[in-house]
């Protein structure tokens, strides 16, 4: 991402030398491998070479903004952000002022660059497609890059190269609708650890074939692994956003109160693990590490300069959104491998989907099982569950009725790839509860 860097960096100062007044310039920008997988097949295979630029211009409490691709022509991209301009400067007078417009300023620049070893394209392939199973999903790889300048002079770029494997495993035959979900992400492929893996999933997948046993609803103990609690996490992202507590539109309001989860849980953004950029999209740096639940209390808000503004709080480098970029659940004292005789009887959930707030301002939330959910009766899986509805409160569930959490946590990523591929996720543990409500 040398290249993208130092034509990045010559737009900014190009937009300076022709205009005066206060700007950002931000760039999302990749270099990627992308191959998807059906029926243990290829289907669509190449390379992504993209980036977007998006202009925002300040002036007396107004701002206005425009997005456009970046090529690694920097005639063309000066010449589609003089024209942007342009416009920008004409429409800004027409908009209505506010006091909570955030001005460029040089708090220092900073560079982190994370280098990875990627396998050549077609041998991770026929890695990929070595276990000959029903397999859909696909893979994406190479370097990803976001960057920041300002009218002030300050400077930001992050850049990294990682791989994603998002996939599923097929059972096949008459249970063709029954599959195991699981992911691969990291910097170095190991082939062991991905066969390792493989070798889980269709242990699971026999487990898969076995009759279903359909529950009645009601309360049962239950172990949500990693990617299950990841999707609760993502559910609870703007949880701690400022702006949502001092609107009362947060889960997080009851922890404001008399309210607090479990001593045993703990939340904070850290960006030393590097699957994110430290800096924000006007420029502002977040500490390191920010505790946001320590102890199952609510230790810090996320702040942005808008809302540190409006409420008259301290910015502590929040997005816009106010949403947590680096989350990390830190892990308990559970062993892994012995979960399921600490479950005993009760539910073991794999992945959970279609998740929402059922009542949001007391943290209730609602969603279906997913994927390898299973029955488990003395420490044993006995047999895959028919899909569940639960409906139940992130109080009772990181909270009262939180038993423990493993010792080792996993990076769960973002697999989005609309419009581009997804930086960061989730680091966390897997949990288990005594009671976990199920309402259908």
């Amino acid at each position: 991402m040398e290249e993208f860097r130092s034509i990045f960096q010559a737009l900014v100062e190009a937009i300076g030398n022709t205009y005066s007044g206060h700007f950002t310039v931000d760039l999302r920008a990749e270099q990627s491998h992308f191959c998807r997988f059906n029926g243990g097949r290829v289907r669509q295979n190449g390379r992504v070479k993209d980036g977007e630029v998006r202009l925002q211009l300040i002036d007396q409490e107004r701002q206005i903004s425009a997005q456009f691709p970046f090529t690694p022509i920097h005639e063309r991209n000066l010449a589609i952000a003089l024209a942007q301009l342009a416009q920008l400067r004409a429409d800004l007078t027409n908009l209505a002022p506010s006091p909570y417009v955030i001005v460029p300023q040089d708090q220092g620049s900073t560079t982190r660059e994370i280098k990875a070893d990627l396998p050549p394209g077609d041998q991770v392939i026929e890695w990929i497609l070595e276990p000959d199973l029903d397999f859909c999903g696909y893979y994406g790889a190479g370097a990803i890059a976001q960057a920041h300048g300002n009218s002030a002079g300050q400077f930001h770029w992050f850049s990294t190269e990682n791989f994603i494997l998002d996939y599923s495993i097929f059972a096949g035959g008459n249970y063709k609708e029954r599959a195991v979900k699981a992911n691969y992400s990291d910097r170095l492929w190991e082939h062991q650890q991905y066969m390792h893996q493989i070798d889980q999933a269709q242990a699971q997948l026999q487990k898969l074939t076995l009759p279903l046993h359909r529950l009645a609803p009601g309360e049962y103990r239950a172990y949500l692994a990693p990617a299950a609690i990841a999707e609760i996490i993502h559910l609870m992202a703007r949880g701690a956003s400022e702006a949502a507590l001092q609107q009362k539109h947060s889960p997080l309001l009851p922890l404001q109160a008399d309210k607090n989860l479990s001593p045993r849980f703990n939340l904070q953004e850290n960006f030393d693990l590097g699957y994110v950029p430290q800096f924000n999209r006007q420029g502002e740096v977040s500490r390191s590490i920010l505790p946001i639940i320590g102890s199952g209390k609510l230790v810090n808000t996320l702040v942005s300069g808008a809302s540190a503004l409006e409420y008259g709080r301290a910015a502590n480098g929040a997005d816009e959104s106010e949403v947590w970029r680096s989350p990390q659940v830190l892990p308990g004292r559970l062993l892994e491998n012995e979960v399921l005789a600490a479950l005993g009887t009760g539910l073991y959930l794999s992945n959970l989907h279609y998740l929402n707030w059922s009542d949001l301002p007391t943290g209730r939330f609602t969603g279906m099982t997913r994927y390898a959910c299973f029955w488990v009766e003395g420490g044993e899986i006995v047999a895959p569950i028919a899909n569940l509805r639960f409906d139940d409160s992130i109080y009772r569930c990181f909270g009262d009725h939180l038993i423990d959490l493993t010792t080792t946590a996993r990076f769960v990523p973002d697999v989005s790839t609309y419009g581009r591929r997804a930086l960061g996720g989730v680091e966390t543990p897997g949990i288990l509860v005594e009671k976990l409500r199920f309402t259908l």
